[in-house]
């Protein structure tokens, strides 16, 4: 079983003359900024001069300085910057002040285990990963209550690393709730397997091949987009809130006999194998590779299938849809 770490296990004064450098203050790094200086942390905000999230941190009463800069005054620099855009940042302008003593702290393990990023031995070197996007961790802050997060040590050259980890996991506020000590190697394999098979992948192959699939049986777009994404959200509510045995006691009993009866041949045995292959993938760094040579050539394939994508029927008959939920606070994608 996991070990579990609580406010009664960590000790938030180990912070106490230190100041810590959050490099990046974006969705994690605006909630990892505020808290630790809410809980009386010495806290300087690290971004690129007058940009947008210098003056937004500026904005929030933090201080503000260049990636160097803030590196150079800090005692723990938190590196919560987007992972393509680490290594380079973390060679020019934070690699050269990771003196002895000072530790760097990420949030996702992906660059440290696959090597992008590679720190002094001579420095601390651990992780804390909130299991949640940074405005609810910050929302849940504010109401005095917490998000549970992962702890993990990479290099331990104080002898003191989990327990400043656990300070600085105090400071954001997630030993109110539970931190879970897991490795590098675990968070990163497990976190991008998760992302690809179900969250992210598996659920967005999962919805437009059902949506097609109606569609192409001569079934109206709209009773589709209802059927297959629309009330995705009630069932996937339900899990959350209690499991998949509680969103089985609050269906309706057709709707569970055919989970039941279904759900296994739609993910069959050729699609748990597939899962494997991509385990395996995931484990040997073929992954890893594969996605550092997408950027390095500038994201041809990344760009051609995100457009595909959202060119999708689904994309276009949710728009209006969603238009006519006055309840819904709708989101339009950005142009870049």
């Amino acid at each position: 079983m996991a070990t579990i770490f609580y406010d009664a296990d960590s000790k938030l004064e180990l912070l106490d003359g230190k100041t810590v450098a959050v490099i990046g203050y974006g969705s994690q790094g605006h909630a990892h900024a505020l808290n630790l200086h809410e809980s009386g942390v010495s806290v300087v905000v690290g971004a690129r001069p007058e940009g947008r999230s210098w003056k937004q941190a500026q904005a929030d009463g933090l201080k503000v300085a260049t990636f160097a800069a803030a590196a150079a005054q800090a005692d723990l620099i938190s590196l919560l910057l987007p992972d393509h855009l680490q290594p380079e940042i973390f060679e020019q302008d934070l690699k050269p002040h990771l003196t002895p003593g000072k530790s760097l702290v990420v949030a996702h393990g992906f660059n440290i285990v696959f090597h992008q990023v590679l720190p002094p031995r001579d420095i601390d070197v651990f992780m804390i990963a909130p299991k949640s996007p940074g405005h609810i961790m910050r929302r849940m802050f504010i109401e005095g209550a917490g998000v549970p997060a992962l702890l993990a040590v990479h290099q331990d050259r104080s002898g003191n690393a989990k327990e400043m980890a656990l300070a600085y996991a105090k400071g954001i506020g997630c030993t109110r709730t539970g931190v879970i000590e897991t490795t590098f190697k675990e968070e990163t394999e497990t976190d991008l397997f998760g992302e690809q098979t179900v969250l992210c992948g598996g659920v967005t192959e999962l919805i437009r091949a059902s949506f097609d699939t109606l569609v192409e049986a001569g079934y109206q777009p709209e009773i589709a987009y209802f059927e297959c994404l629309n009330e995705l959200k009630l069932i996937v509510d339900l899990i959350f809130e209690g499991g998949i045995s509680w969103m089985r006691y609050s269906i309706s009993d057709v709707a569970e006999y055919g989970d039941i009866t279904v759900g296994r041949k739609v993910i069959t045995d050729e699609t748990r194998a597939r899962m494997k292959e991509i385990l395996k993938d995931i484990q040997s760094g073929t992954f890893a590779r594969e996605w550092v040579l997408e950027n390095q050539a500038g994201r041809p394939v990344y760009k051609t299938m995100k457009q595909k994508d959202a060119e999708h029927l689904i994309e276009q008959v949710g728009k209006k849809l969603r238009a006519m939920m006055p309840w819904l606070d709708a989101k339009e994608v950005p142009e870049d």
